[in-house]
């Protein structure tokens, strides 16, 4: 099995989960592989360590490039569409020849993460204004007045011209989105699906990046933390002492 830290996947869609308090979760389903390994990038090659990657879906070879059914045909790998690089983990003691082209990458992968980090193309909003792609509050909504105008850019003599980054109407979404430290709810290896808490970015059937947590975050021991000091019983401790 190829030691990667990542896999390609879709957006099946958004459903709720219970757990054993009754509380409800919001949860999005994706459809995390089959991949299989396309190309393996290495230190004396390529000056870095990382795996190329594509997603195994029914795809007809017709539909793919003349450089990608040769680059493909090199190993006699299926024809895939998607194709992303992940990193690799490397051990200190072993050579980086572990991941070779043709290995599988399943869901499995995540056995015992609790945390995940996906990638994503956000949604696209077309052409919106200041109130929709910046969240403006707008002006009164009185008769006579157009709350949703974006009103003065304070561009007058001076500075005779718009800053770079000025928040005004224009396109919105189709954007490259990082969502990071999605808790894993749940997996099923027969149909390489993960079930992950919380939204994630793109349409349905939107193609994702999915890789191991970064940085996760720390898990809470009680409410206030383990290492949290009582003032009320360190000042009693003090008093027994003296």
């Amino acid at each position: 099995m190829a030691r990667v830290t990542g896999i390609l996947g879709k957006k099946v869609g958004m459903t709720q989960l219970f757990d054993d308090k009754g509380d409800v979760h919001p949860a999005t389903v994706l459809q995390a592989g089959p991949c299989v390994v396309t190309q393996h990038k290495t230190q004396t090659k390529d000056g870095y360590v990382a795996a190329q990657i594509g997603l195994v879906e029914f795809v007809k070879e017709s539909r793919l490039t003349k450089p990608a059914r040769g680059h493909l045909g090199k190993n006699n790998l299926p024809p895939v569409k998607f194709m992303r690089e992940v990193p690799v983990e490397v051990d200190k003691e072993s050579d980086d020849g572990m991941v070779k082209a043709g290995d599988r990458v399943l869901v499995d992968i995540f056995d015992g993460e609790k945390f995940v980090d996906i990638v994503g193309i956000s949604k696209g909003r077309g052409f919106a204004g200041v109130v929709r792609r910046h969240h403006f509050a707008g002006g009164p909504k009185s008769h006579g007045s157009m709350f949703q105008v974006t009103g003065s850019i304070g561009s007058s003599a001076f500075p005779s011209r718009v800053f770079k980054g000025m928040r005004m109407s224009g396109h919105m979404g189709v954007d490259r989105v990082t969502v990071r430290n999605l808790r894993v709810l749940g997996m099923d290896k027969d149909d390489n699906l993960l079930v992950v808490e919380g939204s994630v970015p793109g349409p349905k059937g939107g193609y994702l990046i999915i890789t191991k947590a970064k940085k996760p975050p720390r898990e809470r021991r009680g409410f206030a933390g383990s290492a949290t000091v009582d003032p009320l019983k360190a000042a009693k401790r003090a008093a027994k002492k003296a």
